[in-house]
Formats: C-alpha cells, sequence, structure tokens
C-alpha cells in the first residue's frame, strides 16, 4: 500500500497496525523491491537505457565521497584557500542530498516540495526557528538559481559537507567578523561572501571531476576494487533485457578511457557488445535539448573518428555526444517506448520525462538506510501513532461551542521529541524522504518525475520481463484517516440512500446518452497511435506542417538537432 513506503508516508493513523500487516502482500524482499509511481508495462518497453555512474557502476560509500572530498580540500588550498583546510574531514552521517544552499546567507536548507523550510543549518550550527523566520519571512524560499543551488546529486555530498565546514571555519575564525548583513564575513581588507565561497567550491568540485589534471578518475581506475561495487548480477540483466527484440543503451556523461575501464571492471573487454548503443561524453541535460556532435569514437587511441557520424548505429561501436532527437530518429523509438534508468534527478529523469516523455526508473542507493531505519526503528513510528491518537482523542469531542482550551503542550513536546529521534536515526540532517512527518523537495521531484525507483538497477532481475508494475492508489487524507467501515453521517448521504446510488444513476445517464459505456481512459491501456515510430514530437511536426506552420526544429546537415529556444525549459 502507499503508507508502506516511506515517500509516501504522508499520515498516521489508529490503524496503523493493519497497515503494517497489508504491506506483507508483497512477496519480495524489501531489498529486492522497485518501487512503482506510475504504472508500466515492462513488456511494452522497446528500449531500455542506462546512465553508467551510479547506475551501472556503484560507488563505495564513503570510500569515494572521501576521495572527491579531500581531492577538492587539495584544490581549493592551490586556489590561495588557508593550509588549515587539511584538517577538514568527511563525515558520512552528515550530508543528505536534495539540500538547497543559499548563496546569500550561507545556509543549508532542507525544504518541502513548495519551498517551505523544514530544517535550516549554518555552518555545522542548526538554525532556531526564529532566526529562519528573520532572514526568511514565513519560512519560505524561491527557488531561483540567482540565489539558490539545489544538491540533488550523489556527487553533491562532499561538496555539502565540505561548504558546511568552510562556513563555520570562516564564521569562527579569530580574524574575520560577520558582515552586517550576514551574508559573508570580512577579514581587514579580504572580503568573503557566501555566494563566491561556494563558488570556489563548485569550480574546485568541476575540477576535481573533469580536469585532464585532476587524480580523481586515475584513482578509481587505478584502484578499482576500492572504490567500484562489482555486480554479478549486470549481465543476467542485460540478457534479459534484450530479449524478445528488445534493446539496450548505454547514455554516459563519462568519457571514453574512463567508462571503458568501469565496464570492463563490471563485465569485461567485450562491454560494448552486452548494448545495442553505446554513447559516452553525452552532456545530459544538455543531450535532451540541443545536443553535442555526434561522432564515432576510436577505441583504439580513444579520440574521435574524423567528422560527424550519419550512418546508421551499429551495435558494438562507441559513440560520443549527440543528441535525443538525433538518436529518436535513428532508432525510431516514441518517448513511451524508451525506460531510461539513471542516479540523476535533472539530468538523468526530470529531463527525459518533461522534454522527451521517456518512462523513468531512479536509481537511489540511500534506499537501503532508509527501509532499514524504516524497519528496524517501527517501535518510534509506533510511538508517534500513538501520540498522534492521544491529540486526536483530545479534540474528538470538542465542536464549535466549546470554550475551554485543551493542555496539549505536553503532547506536542512529546511529538516532537520523538520526531526528532526519528530524524536522527537517518543522519545528522535527517531522512532524505522527509522531515518528521513531511515530505521534501527530493520526494516530491521523486514522486513526480519518477515513473519507477529502487536502491539499485539491478532489481529488475527479479522481475519477469513481462511484469505488470502497477502504482499502489494513492491516498488523500480524507481517505488515508476515514476507515471502509466507518458509518457516514450527512444530510446528503440520507438522501442519496433514498434514491438511486450515484453510481447507479451515472450508468443509467451512460446508456441513454453516449454509444459505449467505455468513457475513461484506462492508465494500464495504450493508446494506438497509428504509426509505429513516431511519438509527440512527430505528430506535433505534422500538425504544423498540415496547419501551414514552419517546423519548431532547425535540423542542419549533421545528426545534432537544434531545438528552439521557446521549446526549452529555462529550468
Amino acid at each position: 500500500q502507499s503508507w508502506f513506503i516511506p515517500l509516501f508516508l504522508s499520515s498516521r493513523s489508529a490503524n496503523m497496525d493493519n497497515h503494517y500487516a497489508d504491506a506483507k502482500v508483497y512477496k519480495r524482499e524489501s531489498a529486492k523491491r522497485v518501487f512503482v509511481n506510475r504504472s508500466l508495462r515492462l513488456e511494452k518497453i522497446r528500449f531500455f537505457g542506462f546512465d553508467m555512474d551510479y547506475t551501472l557502476a556503484v560507488y563505495k560509500s564513503p570510500e569515494l565521497e572521501k576521495l572527491g572530498f579531500d581531492l577538492t580540500v587539495d584544490r581549493l588550498i592551490s586556489q590561495g584557500y588557508p593550509e588549515e583546510l587539511r584538517t577538514f574531514e568527511y563525515d558520512p552521517i552528515f550530508p543528505v542530498r536534495g539540500l538547497w544552499f543559499d548563496y546569500q546567507y550561507g545556509n543549508l536548507l532542507k525544504v518541502d516540495g513548495f519551498g517551505n523550510i523544514l530544517v535550516g543549518i549554518h555552518g555545522i550550527k542548526f538554525l532556531k526557528p526564529s532566526e529562519i523566520e528573520e532572514m526568511y519571512p514565513n519560512k519560505f524560499v524561491q527557488l531561483t538559481s540567482s540565489r539558490i543551488m539545489v544538491l540533488n546529486t550523489l556527487f553533491n555530498l562532499p561538496e555539502t559537507h565540505l561548504i558546511a565546514q568552510l562556513v563555520q571555519y570562516f564564521d569562527t575564525h579569530v580574524e574575520f567578523t560577520l558582515l552586517p548583513d550576514k551574508t559573508g564575513v570580512r577579514g581587514g581588507d579580504i572580503l568573503i561572501s557566501y555566494r563566491s565561497m561556494f563558488k570556489d567550491v563548485r569550480n574546485a568540485v568541476d575540477w576535481v571531476h573533469m580536469d585532464s589534471e585532476s587524480k580523481m578518475k586515475p584513482s578509481i581506475l587505478a584502484n578499482l576494487e576500492k572504490y567500484v561495487i562489482k555486480d554479478d548480477r549486470i549481465v543476467p540483466m542485460l540478457k534479459m533485457l534484450r530479449s524478445n527484440n528488445r534493446k539496450t543503451f548505454l547514455l554516459t556523461n563519462s568519457d571514453f578511457t574512463y567508462t571503458n575501464g568501469v565496464m570492463s571492471y563490471l563485465i569485461d573487454k567485450d562491454w560494448a557488445n552486452f548494448f545495442d548503443i553505446s554513447i559516452v561524453d553525452a552532456c545530459k541535460p544538455k543531450w535532451f535539448a540541443e545536443g553535442t556532435t555526434f561522432r564515432e569514437v576510436n577505441v583504439e587511441t580513444g579520440s574521435f573518428k574524423l567528422g560527424i557520424h550519419a550512418g546508421p548505429l551499429r551495435p558494438g561501436v562507441i559513440y560520443s555526444g549527440g543528441s535525443c532527437d538525433a538518436f529518436r530518429q535513428m532508432v525510431k523509438a516514441r518517448g513511451k517506448d524508451v525506460l531510461y534508468v539513471g542516479d540523476h534527478i535533472f539530468g538523468d529523469v526530470l529531463r527525459s520525462k518533461k522534454t522527451r516523455g521517456w518512462r523513468t526508473f531512479l536509481i537511489v542507493p540511500e534506499l537501503d538506510h532508509e527501509l532499514t531505519v524504516w524497519t528496524d526503528r517501527k517501535p518510534l513510528f509506533e510511538q508517534l501513532a500513538v501520540l498522534d491518537n492521544t491529540l486526536a482523542e483530545v479534540y474528538k469531542n470538542l465542536d464549535g461551542t466549546s470554550v475551554e482550551r485543551p493542555h496539549i503542550e505536553s503532547v506536542i513536546q512529546a511529538i516532537r521529541q520523538k520526531s526528532h529521534e526519528m530524524d536522527q536515526e537517518y543522519g545528522v540532517l535527517g531522512s532524505l524522504f522527509r522531515a518528521g512527518s513531511r515530505t521534501t523537495f527530493f520526494a516530491s521531484q521523486v514522486e513526480r518525475y519518477a515513473d519507477l525507483y529502487a536502491s539499485s538497477c539491478y532489481n529488475l532481475v527479479h522481475y519477469p520481463s513481462f511484469y505488470f508494475f502497477r502504482a499502489p492508489m494513492l491516498l488523500m487524507p480524507h481517505e488515508s484517516t476515514v476507515d471502509h467501515a466507518s458509518v457516514h453521517k450527512s444530510a446528503r448521504a440520507d438522501m442519496l440512500r433514498r434514491q438511486d446510488s450515484v453510481g447507479q444513476q451515472v450508468r443509467g445517464w451512460t446508456r441513454k446518452n453516449l454509444q459505449t459505456e467505455n468513457t475513461f481512459c484506462h492508465e494500464e491501456e495504450e493508446e494506438d497511435q497509428g504509426s509505429e515510430g513516431k511519438d509527440d514530437l512527430d505528430s506535433a511536426r505534422e500538425k504544423s506542417s498540415s496547419d501551414g506552420e514552419t517546423e519548431p526544429l532547425s535540423r542542419t546537415n549533421t545528426d545534432v538537432v537544434v531545438v528552439s529556444h521557446e521549446q526549452v525549459d529555462d529550468e
């Protein structure tokens, strides 16, 4: 049921024991589960796409984060930051994905899906509610790129902890004082804003991950057993998905040399033969918009072959760059034919879903820890349910005529204490999906853009290739807190009981006015588009052409499609 999944625990009720009992209908172990936001028939998928980093290649934590953290500190020191930064150490219990960094005040914020602030931390000091209210009226902040950086990826974990330590270092340094407007610090003639501080960290992180002089990728390739988990399920999974004339493709932002090293370790030197199409240097999310030059890679040298590739895509060949439109035209794939599996909520899932209509499968490695807390700390959740029921009982028999205010302070304080205790089980900054009973911005993105999600893409091997992933019914509060056995008393209910039920009336109306009773679009049914290989973009082009409008996409004689600005999200 929807309330069993941590992401959707939106209410606790007296029936929690029944909810736990309902959850037992799932026959697979929770560690092997794939969770469903929107129903999907696996047999309808013709193309299975995979990211590499944190998807096929699962990195060992905290080993990789510590490596990135230390190299970023080295880079900052080489750029002029003090040697004392070498005392900084990465602590895996501190950071959590999905936090917002506020450039203006230097705060890390945990927010809900609407921008309401749930938790605030400045440096390593948690902000009091009064301090949050002072800086953010109504405890709300708007998501704008000029002020907020969303730290959504697993690669953001080291910099999340680093920026917190850096803010703490300068705020408490004897040679620096806080600026009157609280936007940075000053020491003599040196002024350091939190914006510039974070920009330096971000530039250092980018250098560590992308510069040819960085030791990051060479260190991983030289110590693959230390940093990469080798999962034996990769080959059976890829073989299963390629059955029945279906295809797999690799789409990664990593360069060929690094991709070849990691994939050879995970499979063998002939890893490309397990994919029908392999694309490196994809430059996502740009790949889903205007794209880059599409080239074939010389696997002997790692360099690009001369010119732009314009021929058919060949299995076993490695390509670089390109665009989603070029890919779609070459393989004749509609958006709903593709299931793309990745860990990046923005680069992999949001973009492929919003701009191309692909089906999406988000990998959330933290789910293992989240579910461990969810199952091992069951008494905590039960205690919270008891407190909720106690609070409900206090108000149960009060109505508009009541004048005496009940004493609930002790119950409220107990709920806060238990909620805080529950959050601490996940880490310093709590759960990835919630703060107390409220879900986070990250949780809202998962719910909105990921059709499926799991702790590992290899969980697919525990399902047949024709499996029907059916989304559970999501209950609103008026449904989840009212038992079906309850007697609903209202004047309208009494009136309806004296006549035919609404359902009977609707069926009568349908027989009278419509040719068929199939008046609703069922989610399990696929629309017959009438032509294989066409997607919504093709249909839009045909309609524009028939209406005498110009085609919105401009194509050169290359395989890269340039999308006009109005068709590209500014988000």
